[in-house]
């Protein structure tokens, strides 16, 4: 087991090395459990990590989940379709509200987010179908060292074409951050006891199409 990528907790299983950054937090444990990198085909959820990704951006992803339930309270649980509707009023209403982060730019990207979202989903089908379609595709080669990258190709192309598409705070870091956690790769840590449950997970998952 190497200590440069992997952490042991008291349970004495090694994940991976991000963990360390909230020792003893169960919570955070738990998320990296039975979250993280484990494959996700639901609108709603996809469009709450895109959302919570944003907000993330100069903050820590433990900053966040301790405020997830806030954020889901605060943007309808994440209906994209109720989050659409969001008005000047509502972005007023959220810059009061301490249960989330209360930055405003972060707060009207969410609600323009929500309303590209609508087009996209009308355009294509679901959200899931389309974020699916960057799933980088194994080509026989060396894939690169688990989280040895903070952006690749395909989260370069879900960044541009999210842009395109009018999306904010969808840079390709971030949609890195994204890809990761909802499972279009499996960057467990080698050695990491979650890493062979993800990839028994994506092998079984059924792609959206």
């Amino acid at each position: 087991m190497s200590s440069e990528t992997l952490y042991l907790p008291p349970d004495g299983w090694p994940r991976c090395r991000w963990c360390a950054a909230a020792a003893g937090d169960e919570a955070y444990l738990r998320y990296h459990d039975t979250e993280w990198g484990f494959p996700v085909g639901d609108d709603k959820r996809l469009f709450e990590k895109l959302c919570l990704e944003g907000f993330q951006s100069g903050l820590s992803w433990r900053t966040i989940l301790n405020k997830r339930e806030g954020f889901r309270a605060a943007f309808a649980g994440f209906d994209f379709e109720q989050v659409a509707r969001f008005g000047p009023a509502d972005v007023e209403r959220l810059l009061q509200d301490a249960a989330i982060v209360r930055h405003r730019g972060k707060i009207e990207a969410a609600i323009n987010n929500a309303q590209r979202c609508l087009e996209l989903v009308a355009e294509q089908g679901s959200l899931a179908r389309y974020i699916w379609r960057f799933e980088p595709q194994q080509q026989g080669g060396q894939e690169p060292e688990p989280q040895s990258l903070t952006e690749s190709e395909a989260s370069k192309a879900l960044s541009k074409d999210l842009k395109k598409r009018g999306w904010k705070f969808v840079g390709p870091t971030t949609m890195y951050a994204f890809i990761q956690s909802m499972g279009l790769i499996n960057d467990h840590a080698h050695g990491c006891v979650i890493r062979e449950q993800t990839a028994k997970a994506r092998a079984a998952f059924q792609r959206p199409r």
